[in-house]
């Protein structure tokens, strides 16, 4: 779907950040939402460096995702699903049980996984070889794996979460993606299927053509010299 300049959607994401983050920016998950229902959206694409000198006051925490809807301004990139879903009343059930597992699930990805997975991330990319992080990596790693085997056995022979595709998959496929790049899915045959069918979709495949070509090494930061 091309992005609409005039769309009143506006999702801000970072024109550039290093090659292990690439594809992994959350704005992933607001573009992979649009690119499923045929929602047009604008792009604004912002410096993860040097950041808008009042981009706090819309992102608390200086990063992305923020998205913009007309007057409507939100952060967080569950809350900005579950505004598109009620918004456009697509990918996630109206009422009763389908719908509170759905919403179950989004909240899932996002609290009792991806926290976990992100101490992960930490050891591995951000302290690598500290010893602290040598020695915690092993717990780290079974802590994941428990979180792991819940999703898994909670899924089943199921092919989505909550019956048909919802924003609890755009949140958990995008949840799993990280853990797969750090390669802690190989004991887990029924994520590597999920993961495979949610990556495999068109939107998917779209929405991160389209963030990774946002990506500009123009934008890089410079290196300081002495």
């Amino acid at each position: 779907m091309p992005i609409a300049p005039d769309a009143p959607i506006e999702i801000t994401g970072y024109n550039w950040v290093p090659p292990f983050a690439r594809g992994f920016v959350r704005d992933l998950r607001a573009r992979w939402f649009c690119e499923e229902t045929g929602l047009p959206y604008r792009e604004r694409l912002i410096s993860a460096v040097e950041k808008p000198a009042d981009w706090r006051s819309e992102q608390p925490f200086g990063q992305v995702p923020v998205l913009r809807d007309g007057d409507i301004h939100l952060f967080e990139s569950g809350a900005i699903l579950l505004h598109l879903a009620e918004r456009t009343g697509r990918l996630l059930p109206a009422t009763g049980q389908a719908r509170a597992t759905a919403l179950s699930w989004l909240f899932a990805a996002y609290n009792s996984v991806e926290p976990v997975q992100n101490e992960l991330a930490a050891i591995e990319i951000f302290h690598a070889g500290e010893e602290w992080a040598r020695l915690r990596r092993a717990d780290a790693l079974k802590n994941l794996d428990r979180r792991h085997r819940a999703v898994a056995t909670a899924l089943g022979a199921r092919e989505w979460l909550a019956g048909e595709f919802s924003i609890a998959d755009i949140a958990m496929v995008s949840v799993l993606r990280s853990s797969e790049s750090m390669d802690t899915l190989g004991d887990h045959p029924v994520l590597a299927g999920y993961l495979e069918r949610g990556t495999g979709r068109p939107a998917f495949r779209q929405a991160l053509a389209d963030q990774l070509a946002g990506f500009d090494e123009r934008f890089a930061p410079r290196m300081q010299t002495a």
